[in-house]
């Protein structure tokens, strides 16, 4: 989880509770060390946030502060919610559930006439929502692409034909029937595509291409405008 969005985090769970909450407790939810929370804790503070407490004792936000609202004009918001839409036409099981976090979050934010407008407007995603790959793990591939790690892949081919090797993954692309990994591959030595559903295994390693991903996406962008060889 990124920082900012970890702050956020941090002053939802206060916000919500009635009680003092420990860092530890923070913590476990999120998913990060303790130390983290009492640095973000301290920044909150600093952007002065009014949060009370201490280490060891917990913390509580005092009443009355909020963040500013979400607004957006009508024609965003819809943007907005059609794109939440579409995405729950994917295989990505995660990314479906955060699409719902956010509609919930969209709906907590704008004011009651345009939440009604919104949600009851005629606009639909239609289609057969594409199956989730039984062995790609689709939050294990976004990490992995943002964190510039390299997996390795057992993969089957339209043929039939299976191989084993390490990918630099640098993007997904999302199609109405299926999803797609570009990543380097290293058994080839070039980028390829490969469905995820065609994808047998896939294994977090050691392995880091950092600083890599930008200039590999960059060579895959512009090898769109090159006739084939």
């Amino acid at each position: 989880m990124r920082k900012a969005s970890r702050l956020f985090e941090i002053i939802q769970i206060l916000k919500l509770s009635r009680r003092v909450v420990t860092a530890s407790e923070i913590a476990e939810k999120l998913e990060v060390t303790v130390r983290s929370i009492y640095r973000d804790i301290a920044a909150l503070q600093a952007m002065r946030v009014p949060i009370e407490g201490e280490r060891g004792l917990g913390y509580i936000l005092r009443p009355g502060f909020d963040l500013p609202p979400l607004m957006f004009e009508h024609e965003e918001a819809e943007a907005i919610l059609l794109g939440l839409a579409l995405l729950d036409r994917t295989g990505d099981a995660d990314l479906k559930q955060a699409a719902l976090k956010v509609r919930g979050k969209i709906a907590s934010a704008v004011p009651d006439p345009l939440r009604h407008d919104l949600f009851s407007a005629p606009l639909y995603a239609w289609g057969q929502p594409a199956p989730t790959p039984e062995g790609a793990d689709m939050a294990m591939l976004r990490r992995a692409i943002r964190d510039e790690q390299v997996l390795d892949m057992r993969y089957r081919s339209e043929d039939g034909q299976e191989t084993e090797r390490g990918v630099r993954p640098i993007a997904l692309i999302y199609y109405s029937g299926w999803m797609t990994l570009v990543g380097w591959c290293e058994l080839r030595a070039a980028i390829r595509n490969f469905r995820t559903d065609r994808i047998m295994t896939l294994t977090s390693t050691e392995r880091r291409f950092r600083g890599d991903g930008d200039r590999l996406r960059r060579l895959w962008v512009d090898s769109w405008d090159k006739p084939p060889a």
